[in-house]
């Protein structure tokens, strides 16, 4: 019968830690296996992994390239087929989209011309790109610019 009391793991399965510095006798002991002297035996002595030997590290090699420009405006994108959760609202705001669930913040916000549009809106964005734009008028609604 098989009990918590008589359980045995595999044989091999589990393996004593290394006990180190207890005596000369045990094959580890007064330097620990760690040699004589030098950088790698001494407490807290392994330099970083991307350390290259005083060699010019990789990412001071490398050029510099390009800038970051500060003032881009990030928009956040709609598309035009997300836009039939929104029926029964008009206008459709950025504040609709977000209680929606459509942007995660009401900041700028563009519509694209992904997919087709049943409904009639009114929707209010920042952007629109020029197929989502005829896609609103052609389902008889407006697209109108903050």
């Amino acid at each position: 019968m098989l009990h918590l009391s008589n359980l045995v793991g595999p044989a091999g399965g589990r393996k004593n830690r290394k006990r180190v510095g207890r005596g000369i006798g045990s094959g580890t002991g007064k330097t620990s296996g760690k040699g004589q002297k030098g950088q790698k035996c001494r407490s807290g002595g392994s330099p970083h992994p991307w350390f290259e030997g005083g060699q010019m590290p990789l990412q001071r090699r490398l050029p510099k390239r390009g800038f970051t420009n500060i003032f881009k405006k990030h928009f956040e994108i709609v598309n035009v087929s997300d836009l039939a959760r929104c029926a029964g609202a008009d206008p459709v705001t950025p504040e609709v989209m977000k209680e929606k669930g459509l942007i995660k913040k009401t900041g700028a916000v563009k519509v694209l011309g992904c997919g087709e549009l049943k409904e009639s809106l009114n929707v209010h964005a920042h952007k629109f790109s020029g197929s989502a734009q005829a896609k609103i008028e052609k389902s008889g609604g407006k697209a109108v610019n903050l």
